[in-house]
């Protein structure tokens, strides 16, 4: 195998790859990335037997070949590489690599004990790239990290017709996203549990690209499935984690409110992170809505307390509800809108936060409630 490549194409590429590989693999060549030349082509592959990454980039092509590396040093040296062309070449047991007057050795590893590829499945439709990794992002915050459930660090992706449902929670707060898609079958009704930190990466990659991105699921698209997403010369495939257990979770949405406030994003980002600076890891911050707008507030250890007030449009009886800031703070800094309009039933019951247009009214399709927690005054 030898080739010359454009050196930020390469960058891009071996760390797009290496980015899903896994820290401490089963066996050591999950830890590598395949390089294959064909036909002036290098496909950068990356696979741990649960998600699988490839990418295909143009190159000068002198001779066909693979050979597979440690992915993670690899990245390391291709982005700290001079801007010029680079010329790698598989010599023996080693890879050599010149970049200008920069030159690495990298032991190679058996290419033949390398796991093919699993294959795409079949294609289910298409969606504006930057639409999805949109979607994405406003509601992968939701999911849990707690490994121990692995049902709540999924994002549940529902196809029915042409609306794609995207929902995520980590039962103290609940993301859903709708938007429109272009389905191959506009009979199409499909759940799948997708891996939240794998669809994340997977679409904060796609997004910029633009362009649509194709959505492939396997028969079934449910329990030990597999899904697909591809867009440009990019595609990843993920094990759909076991969803067939997973909750009603649309029904926490409270059907009617009593309360609601328009804030501004912005401004309440900012007071909700200044006062936070007092409270502990548990203590929320307290959010006092009246008349006269809104007052957050927030204490700590050995009396440490912090308040500011801020201009709300609020509607109802007063209200004062605690939230655990971060939480509070992710909803907020994802709704892609100026102002927010927060819906209460009462300070122990969910509140709703939700985008507001330029004429302050709700803009549908993204919700995001928040479990309050209850604090004694």
């Amino acid at each position: 195998m030898k080739f010359r490549v454009e050196r930020d194409a390469l960058a891009e590429a071996v760390a797009w790859t290496a980015k899903s590989l896994p820290n401490r693999p089963s066996v050591p060549v999950l830890a590598g990335v395949m390089l294959r030349v064909t036909d002036g082509n290098l496909q950068v592959s990356g696979f741990d037997y649960e998600v699988s990454s490839q990418v295909t980039v143009e190159v000068q092509g002198d001779a066909d070949g693979a050979a597979l590396v440690s992915g993670r040093l690899l990245a390391e040296i291709t982005k700290a590489l001079p801007a010029k062309p680079v010329d790698i070449a598989a010599v023996g047991a080693h890879l050599e690599l010149v970049c200008g007057s920069a030159r690495f050795t990298l032991p190679t590893m058996p290419v033949e004990d390398y796991p093919s590829l699993p294959e795409m499945p079949e294609s289910a439709g298409t969606i504006d790239a930057a639409t999805f990794a949109a979607a994405v992002a406003q509601v992968a915050i939701a999911a849990g990290r707690d490994e121990t459930l692995p049902m709540m660090t999924g994002v549940r992706i529902e196809l029915s017709g042409s609306s794609l449902a995207m929902l995520a929670t980590d039962r103290y707060r609940l993301a859903l996203r709708e938007i429109q898609w272009n389905p191959d079958d506009s009979d199409v009704s499909i759940n799948a549990l997708v891996p939240a930190r794998t669809l994340h990466d997977t679409a904060k990659a796609l997004g910029p690209i633009g362009g649509e991105v194709t959505l492939a699921l396997a028969a079934g698209g449910a329990g030990e499935g597999m899904i697909g997403f591809a867009g440009g010369t990019r595609r990843t495939t993920s094990r759909l984690l076991d969803g067939a257990n997973y909750p009603p979770v649309r029904s926490l949405f409270p059907s009617s409110h009593n309360a609601e406030a328009r804030v501004p994003v912005s401004t309440l980002i900012e007071v909700v992170k200044r006062v936070a600076l007092v409270a502990e890891r548990t203590t929320p911050v307290l959010l006092s809505f009246s008349a006269d707008g809104l007052v957050v507030e927030a204490g700590g250890s050995e009396e440490a307390r912090a308040s500011e007030a801020m201009e709300a449009t609020f509607t109802g009886d007063p209200l004062t509800i605690g939230f655990n800031p971060q939480y509070l703070i992710d909803g907020l800094a994802n709704l892609g809108a100026q102002t927010a309009v927060l819906s209460f039933v009462d300070a122990f019951k969910p509140a709703v936060i939700s985008p507001a247009g330029e004429d302050g009214e709700v803009v549908p399709g993204y919700r995001y409630l928040i479990m309050p927690i209850r604090v004694s005054r």
